[in-house]
């Protein structure tokens, strides 16, 4: 090898290495999840069944506010079909509202305690 090139192949090899070793190391263990920084958010419902809507698969529920995110109000919410076909009309509910891209979805949907 020629002595001209030397130096400065060495230079990038003392200069390249470091950074290749610090592009592979792994993130801080302070980091967040990806699951947790994308998961949708979540408040507890309770409520009373107005109507039971199969063809856009929701229910149309009277809700207590929710403090600090919805005033009291009568909204739809998707559900799946399990629970379209656990509750009835006029039935207090408790739930947990899920805030996604698509609008608001009720799951874990049980009958209120009395």
């Amino acid at each position: 090898m020629n002595q001209s090139l030397r130096p400065p192949l060495a230079l990038l090899a003392l200069v390249t290495v470091p950074l290749l070793f610090s592009a592979c190391s792994r993130p801080a263990e302070s980091a967040a999840p990806p699951a947790a920084q994308t998961a949708a958010p979540r408040h507890p419902l309770k409520g009373v069944i107005v109507d039971i809507l199969p063809q856009q698969s929701a229910l149309l529920v009277k809700h207590e506010a929710i403090p600090g995110f919805m005033m009291a109000m009568t909204m739809m919410f998707k559900v799946d079909a399990a629970t379209l076909q656990a509750v009835r009309k006029d039935q207090a509910i408790t739930g947990t509202l899920v805030e996604g891209a698509d609008g608001f979805s009720l799951v874990d949907v049980k009958p209120a305690n009395p």
